[in-house]
């Protein structure tokens, strides 16, 4: 089942932002109050009240001719577009603008739930001032303040009532995957041969977006069900090919595949846009594929191969439990090879290691190299367990958290993946004081 998600649209300098950030938890945002300075669409993951959704910051959408305001207008009107509910941020200081207007007039063409957000009420006196929102016809307009977090709790849960019901969607227990990567490394060649090497296509149902559509295959009596990603859903609009619009894309794709494909250019080499798409599989916990792709384009000798593994390896350190394969798409050069690696993933994503012999590994590594000590006080783990799949996440009962070193924390990592195969996957390790 897919994650929904609620984008917040607004004309510039209406604390955008400041919203994301209280509802994300953190600062990732840029907050500066100069109109316009948020200039990238900014996606994370939010919880309320034991629900879990995507959420969207977008720059603000103005149809001035100021720098830079066609492009956050197009990335404001792709997240509406992504976004299940829509956040409609105005300020009760300046009340209804013109801006505000004009932004109503897209959110009604996008036919999608809209929620009234109406910042900086601070002040209780202000707050009487929101009945003029109601002009703007999107219901009850929810008085909220971002900088100090007065009234999101009812926003939000505005918001989530109007999720679409999803409960009757029908289990899948295909192999989801899906190909991400900046524009042009090849993506959509890999999708056609993909789906051309000799597979039985099932059915191609509709997916999780306006348009999408994934496709489903068979290969080796395996069902595998391709995210739609680049090179699947329609082409046409004009910010479609902006590397801004590809990590959307990018995030959509990952939130609902169990295994990611990341799929970099030989012939180009690695760029900081490559990272930063990589960062997000990363960090969503999904099972990774690295897939080098155009490889029959380079002039190779008997080192190409090795060396372009070692500077893959130093570029992207974080995953170095995922997997690497050189393809061709034009060749189709490997290619066979990718749906059994994808199932192995997928299978190590959601492994279960029993608590006794996940205990016995643990502490026969501490048996090899105890435990650090921080100014007399030791470190003490008494029991592990596995919590969860998906990615496998372990819990260390111990007697102080504060004195498990990062580095001491990667040592046991690496002793459970000498233990047992987590290839293309990563794993967390929590610790937890024993009580």
């Amino acid at each position: 089942m897919s994650m929904p998600t609620i984008a917040i649209v607004g004309r510039p300098n209406t604390g955008k932002s400041t919203i994301f950030n209280r509802i994300a938890g953190d600062r990732i945002s840029i907050v500066e109050d100069t109109p316009g300075v948020t200039r990238d669409r900014i996606y994370a993951h939010a919880e309320w009240l034991g629900t879990t959704f995507s959420l969207i910051d977008t720059g603000g959408i103005d149809m001035g001719d100021e720098p830079f305001i066609k492009q956050i207008t197009q990335q404001a009107e792709v997240a509406i577009d992504e976004a299940d509910v829509i956040v409609f941020v105005v300020s009760v200081k300046e009340g209804i603008t013109d801006a505000d207007d004009k932004v109503a007039q897209i959110l009604y063409r996008a036919n999608k739930p809209v929620v009234l957000a109406v910042n900086k009420a601070d002040n209780p006196e202000l707050r009487q001032e929101i009945y003029d929102f109601y002009s703007l016809g999107f219901g009850d307009p929810y008085p909220i303040s971002g900088v100090h977090g007065l009234g999101l709790g009812d926003l939000l849960d505005a918001a989530i009532k109007a999720f679409p019901d999803k409960s009757g969607e029908v289990k899948d227990d295909s192999i989801r995957f899906s190909l991400i990567g900046r524009p042009n490394v090849g993506k959509s060649s890999l999708v056609n041969a993909l789906l051309g090497e000799n597979r039985v296509i099932v059915s191609e149902i509709a997916g999780t977006t306006r348009d999408a559509i994934d496709t489903k295959f068979i290969a080796d009596s395996t069902e595998y069900t391709m995210v739609d990603t680049a090179g699947i859903r329609k082409r046409g609009k004009v910010y479609e090919n902006t590397e801004r619009y590809s990590v959307m894309r990018a995030m959509k794709a990952i939130d609902n595949s169990d295994v990611v494909l990341f799929v970099l250019n030989a012939e180009e080499g690695i760029r900081e846009q490559d990272k930063r798409v990589a960062g997000y599989a990363h960090e969503a916990g999904r099972g990774i594929i690295i897939v080098v792709n155009k490889w029959d384009t380079l002039k190779k000798n008997n080192q190409t191969l090795h060396d372009f593994e070692v500077h893959v390896r130093e570029e992207f350190q974080y995953l170095a439990y995922a997997p690497i394969v050189f393809v061709s798409a034009k060749t189709h050069q490997r290619l066979k090879e990718l749906p059994a690696m994808i199932k192995t993933v997928a299978t190590n994503h959601t492994k279960r290691i029993k608590s006794s012999t996940l205990n016995e590994v643990i502490m026969d590594a501490i048996a090899m190299n105890p435990t650090p000590n921080d100014n007399g006080r030791r470190l003490r783990v008494y029991y592990a367990t596995q919590v969860a799949i998906q990615p496998p996440t372990f819990v260390l009962f111990v007697n102080d958290p504060d004195l498990m070193h990062f580095s001491y924390e990667r040592y046991l990592e690496n002793q459970i993946r000498e233990h047992f195969d987590f290839t293309g996957t990563p794993i967390h390790l929590i610790e937890r004081h024993r009580k």
